[in-house]
This record gives C-alpha cells, structure tokens and sequence, in this order.
C-alpha cells in the first residue's frame, strides 16, 4: 500500500472509533456519531483513489468520489445506497433544526461498517 494511502486509511479508522465511542456515551452523541460515520466512509473512498493513482479531489459529496471509482471497480455500485444515505451528515446535521435520531444513528454506524469492509477488502486489508 502507497504511503499517502495508509494516512487515508489511518483518518478513516480514527473517524470510524470516533464515532463507536460516541455512540456509547450516554447519552449518545448521534450528531456526531452520524457525521464521523460520514467522514469515515469518505476518507475510505479517497483512500482507494489515492492506491488506483487517480486524482483525490478536496470534494465532500461521496456519490460524487464513488462516480470516481467506479470506471477502475464497477463492483462498487451496490454501495451507493449506503452513501447516499451516509451523505446527508456531512452537512444536514451539522446545523440547528435537524438532529439525528437512535435509527439513524445505528444506521450509519452499519452502513459505515458495509463501506470500511468492501473498502478494505480492495485495499488488501483485513476487515
């Protein structure tokens, strides 16, 4: 694996235990829960454009980063879902009048997991 890759990865895995541990505080902080998920799950598609050689963009939209990925691994299509859903915590949530839920937060935390595996897996690494 490149070296800038692992520094990837390395953000990615520190967002992702971020957001484990926020959800068991108590009370859970699931803005933030929701929001490191995202974060996570983007620093994970960058990670995998940077090993391929493509350009990382300083984009946020993470449709747009799979859209990147997708002509070097089109087996990366079923995660779009996931992305979709994981994308509206970049910004959505960051901001008063909306708050995620207990669902929504156990969702990103699962859909993140789908995203880092998959990632993972295409990066040669363990899960």
């Amino acid at each position: 694996m490149k070296r800038e890759t692992g520094k990837w990865v390395r953000k990615a895995e520190a967002d992702r235990e971020g957001a484990r541990r926020l959800a068991d505080h108590t009370p859970p902080l699931r803005d933030l829960v929701c929001f490191h998920c995202q974060q996570a799950a983007e620093k994970y598609l960058k990670a995998l454009l940077q090993e391929l050689g493509a350009v990382v963009p300083r984009a946020h939209d993470l449709e747009d980063l799979l859209d990147l990925l997708l002509p070097h691994d089109a087996t990366l299509g079923p995660l779009r879902r996931s992305l979709v859903s994981l994308s509206r915590y970049a910004v959505e949530h960051r901001y008063p009048g909306k708050t995620s839920t207990q669902r929504q937060m156990t969702a990103a935390l699962r859909q993140v997991e789908r995203v880092r595996t998959e990632l993972r897996a295409r990066l040669g690494l363990p899960s």
